[in-house]
């Protein structure tokens, strides 16, 4: 998956099955899909892999205890559907990526005795609904238990708690998998190129005039069918092809802040039900540090939203009232914004009412958008364009789709004691061997063989990113800019805003060694690091 390989076979003279604009966590499932079929397969981003929506979620693979009330309360069957296919999508993930995916255990504090059937019955008919996919049983917990796992809840006026069981996963990583697993298919996939424009014939479109946003180049593809996946964006795209068509989508915000280690058990998660404005909030462990989401407020659409003062405010106030703490902005070591893709529906009261089902549209140019829709059911999303496009565009693939079999790349020979044998085979520290186990499954032993050795020196103190993993990155995972180091192949930016700056220096430096970068190139990369960085918080 080397991005320069990519670019050549993107700019032959062909025509592809399809193209695919969007490398989000939707359009490189898509691209897997198709691909696995036996289609040729071309994907753009004009970001970097997963840059948007899907590297800023909130880590959980699940069916989405929150729609499941909605579905109950309203008998909404668009929202039971999505729970329902949400947990056996969680399955089929912690089957096929098992060395980036985990089961997660989390307690939900109860602080009126009304709440302890209502919410303990409803998490047991999520257990019920997710049949032979289920991961565990949901139990009641006593005052003494809840706060033996949570020692920091609130004790006073706490009744009890209950434990249920979701997935937990990298996404960002997830999406790097994915691009992998699907160039092993033979799609040719490549970030940081832009559609400028769509192609047409007869009134039909049949490709995209691009744009390679690191070096400035520009060229046409061309395709059998394009499929616009590209999220919060897919009106922008939509408008490439109709100027004026009318809106399908709104988009909404969720933050996430992130908190030392401290705050959170290791291996515990907290599901705070009901904020002040009725939604469910999240204090997860996540790398090592404590990952406390989401929130959900009407945005504007841009590639880099920023987390409001505001809402940085609402997620500490209500950390505050579960917890016995004094948090305030200092204990935030990251946080960052993403927009999620909501169909648009103008009666809906907030943002919160609206569907996350996902939608496929087919326009009169044949243009195939699909947006909507959760990270944990991509891969159905996936499926659902894939079966789309070949009525459509009267594609002849070799097979149906295989997807739910597909083990993604790091994960056909995960063993679970893989980080035990990293660090007797190369003599790693523990968290070391545990990090690289756990982001590149089979595939760790490379990342420390391509350096023979040398390159075992961590990037920043006090976390388990080496520099060969910047090496890596560049050689076999597209990396293209600095960001896409620091925030996507490692998550250090999206933990410790400090660290990142720290380090960046030095990944600026090994990048240009591998990408052959000059001093102005590099001067580039460290000014528009710096202020992504900066503009973090």
């Amino acid at each position: 998956m080397n991005r320069a390989t990519a670019l050549t076979g993107l700019c032959q003279e062909r025509v592809f099955d399809l193209l695919i604009i969007g490398g989000g966590a939707t359009g490189c499932g898509i691209a897997l899909d198709a691909a696995s079929r036996g289609l040729s397969v071309a994907l753009i981003e004009q970001n970097d892999f997963a840059e948007g929506t899907s590297s800023r979620s909130t880590k959980l693979l699940h069916g989405g205890v929150r729609y499941l009330e909605l579905a109950v309360k309203h008998f909404d069957r668009v929202q039971y559907n999505l729970v329902k296919d949400g947990l056996r999508e969680r399955g089929l993930l912690l089957k096929n990526a098992p060395h980036l995916t985990k089961r997660l255990p989390l307690v939900t504090p109860l602080y009126s005795w009304w709440q302890v059937p209502y919410i303990f019955a409803g998490l047991k008919f999520y257990d019920i609904l997710a049949g032979q996919a289920g991961i565990g049983h949901s139990r009641l917990l006593s005052r003494k238990r809840a706060l033996e796992l949570f020692p920091m809840l609130k004790a006073e006026g706490l009744k009890a708690g209950v434990l249920y069981y979701d997935g937990q996963f990298n996404d960002a990583r997830m999406v790097t998998a994915l691009v992998a697993t699907a160039t092993e298919h033979g799609a040719i996939m490549v970030n940081h190129v832009a559609a400028t424009g769509l192609i047409k014939e007869e009134g039909q479109v049949c490709g995209a005039e691009v744009h390679d946003r690191l070096s400035g180049e520009t060229w046409a593809i061309r395709a059998r069918g394009v499929i616009n996946a590209t999220g919060p964006f897919a009106d922008t795209v939509r408008r490439l092809d109709d100027p004026k068509a009318a809106a399908l989508l709104k988009v909404s915000s969720g933050i996430h802040i992130v908190l030392d280690g401290l705050f959170a058990p290791p291996d515990t998660g907290l599901m705070i039900p009901e904020t002040e404005d009725g939604r469910v909030l999240f204090v997860l462990p996540w790398e090592g540090h404590a990952l406390i989401g989401t929130t959900d407020e009407p945005a504007e659409l841009e590639e880099h939203p920023r987390a409001a003062a505001e809402e940085i405010d609402y997620l500490l106030r209500h950390v505050s009232k579960y917890f016995d703490l004094q948090l305030d902005k200092n204990d935030i070591k990251a946080a960052w914004s993403g927009l999620r893709p909501l169909v648009f529906d103008p009666e809906a009261a907030d943002t919160a009412q609206l569907a996350r089902d996902h939608f496929i549209q087919v326009a009169p140019s044949r243009l195939l958008t699909i947006s909507g829709g959760k990270w944990t059911t991509y891969r159905e999303m996936a499926k659902d364009a894939v079966d789309h496009a070949v009525t459509t565009f009267d594609l002849q693939p070799q097979q149906g789709c295989w997807t739910a079999d597909i083990p993604l790349t790091g994960g056909r020979e995960y063993r679970p004691d893989g980080d035990q044998l990293l660090v007797s085979r190369f003599g790693l520290a523990p968290d070391v061997a545990l990090h690289l186990h756990h982001a590149y499954g089979d595939q760790a032993s490379r990342v420390l063989e391509i350096s023979g050795g040398e390159q075992h020196r961590l990037l920043a103190e006090d976390h388990p990113y080496l520099e060969a993993e910047v090496s890596y990155a560049c050689r076999h995972e597209s990396a293209g800019r600095a960001m896409d180091v620091l925030t996507r192949r490692l998550p250090l930016a999206l933990l410790d805003r400090d660290a990142a700056l720290t380090a960046l220096p030095r990944v600026i430096e090994l990048m240009a060694v591998e990408l052959d970068w000059g001093a102005q190139r590099q001067a580039e990369e460290l000014r528009i690091a710096r202020q992504r960085l900066t503009e973090a918080l």
